[in-house]
C-alpha cells in the first residue's frame, strides 16, 4: 500500500498530533474555539502571543522553572499537585487555561478564572521551615504570572517574532494584566520595564534546593507523549532552558554548551515555521 506524504497528509499528522497532547480526549476535552467574544480582541497583542504553539511550549516549560524557584510556589506543587505521576497533564491544564482566557468564548473564560480560584482556596500550608503558604497569595500569584509574562513573551520574540516593537510588547503586558488581575494578584506589571524591576524584587525570595531540582527534572525528563514527539519535545525543553536568564540557571545548576546554543534555537525556530505552517499561523 502506498504512503500519502503529501503536505494535506503532514497538515493533519501535526494537528492531530498537537490537539491530542493538548487536549485530553478521555475527559471529553476538545480544541479551544476562536471568538469573537473573547475577554480580548482578534487584533490583540496576546493572541499573537499566545496563539504560537512552539513559542508557547518553549515559554511555558521556562516559566515553570522559574516559578519553582519560589519557595511558597514549589511547595504548592509538592504539596497539591499530581506532577509526580502526570506532569503533562499539569501543563496541558496551564496551556488550556490560557487558550481559553485569551481566545476562547467569554463565558468560558469567565468560567475557568472562577474555576482555578476556587482551587486556589484549597492549596495551602506549611513550608518545611513552618511558614505558612497559600495560593491566594496576591505576592505569590503575582510571581506566577510575571514570570508566565515575560516567559512566553520572551519565547514568541525568540521564535516569531524577532522585531517586536517595545510599544507592542508593552501592550502585552498591559493587556495579560486583566486576567492576572482576575486572579487576584498584586502587583501586576503593565509594561516590560516593570515585570523586569518585578522580578529583579523577587530575586531574594527565591532559592533552590533538593525540592526544587526533583520537580525541575520532572519536568524536563517527562515521559514523551508519543514517538512522533519525541525529538521535538527534548528540543523544546532544551530550548526552555536557554531561555531562562543566566542566573536562574545557575540555580537551577542547568549547565549549558554555548556551542550547542545556535543548534537549538535554530532547530526550535524550524519546528516553529513548519508548525505554523501547519495550523495556518496559529493553534486552531
Amino acid at each position: 500500500m502506498a504512503v500519502d506524504l503529501g503536505a494535506g497528509s503532514v497538515r493533519r499528522l501535526l494537528i492531530g498530533t498537537i490537539r491530542n497532547i493538548f487536549n485530553d480526549a478521555e475527559r471529553g476535552e476538545t480544541p479551544v474555539v476562536r471568538s469573537d467574544d473573547a475577554l480580548y480582541p482578534p487584533d490583540s497583542v496576546i493572541w499573537r502571543v499566545h496563539g504560537d504553539v512552539t513559542s508557547m511550549m518553549v515559554g511555558g516549560v521556562s516559566a515553570l522553572l522559574l516559578q519553582m524557584l519560589h519557595p511558597s510556589a514549589l511547595a504548592g506543587v509538592w504539596d497539591h499537585s499530581t506532577f509526580r505521576e502526570d506532569m503533562l497533564g499539569r501543563l496541558r491544564r496551564t496551556a488550556r487555561f490560557i487558550a481559553v482566557t485569551t481566545y476562547g468564548e467569554r463565558a468560558l473564560a469567565e468560567a475557568a478564572i472562577a474555576k482555578v480560584r476556587a482551587v486556589h482556596e484549597h492549596v495551602k500550608g506549611n513550608l518545611p521551615d513552618g511558614t505558612p503558604y497559600t495560593a491566594t497569595d496576591p505576592h505569590l500569584l503575582a510571581w506566577v504570572h510575571v514570570t508566565e509574562a515575560v516567559s512566553f513573551l520572551d519565547a514568541w520574540i525568540r521564535y516569531g517574532e524577532p522585531r517586536m516593537s517595545a510599544a507592542d510588547q508593552d501592550r502585552y503586558f498591559l493587556e495579560f494584566a486583566a486576567i492576572a488581575r482576575a486572579l487576584d494578584a498584586d502587583p501586576v506589571p503593565e509594561t516590560r520595564a516593570e515585570a523586569e524591576a518585578l522580578i529583579a524584587r523577587y530575586r531574594p525570595e527565591l532559592v533552590a534546593d533538593d525540592r526544587t531540582r526533583a520537580v525541575a527534572d520532572k519536568v524536563l525528563h517527562q515521559p514523551y507523549p508519543s514517538l512522533v514527539m519525541a525529538p521535538a519535545q527534548a528540543l523544546v525543553m532544551r530550548a526552555a532552558v536557554d531561555l531562562l536568564p543566566g542566573w536562574a540557571r545557575e540555580m537551577h545548576r542547568l549547565g549549558q554548551v554555548r556551542a550547542a546554543v545556535p543548534l537549538v534555537r535554530g532547530a526550535t525556530a524550524g519546528i516553529a515555521g513548519t508548525m505554523r505552517w501547519a495550523f495556518g499561523g496559529g493553534v486552531k
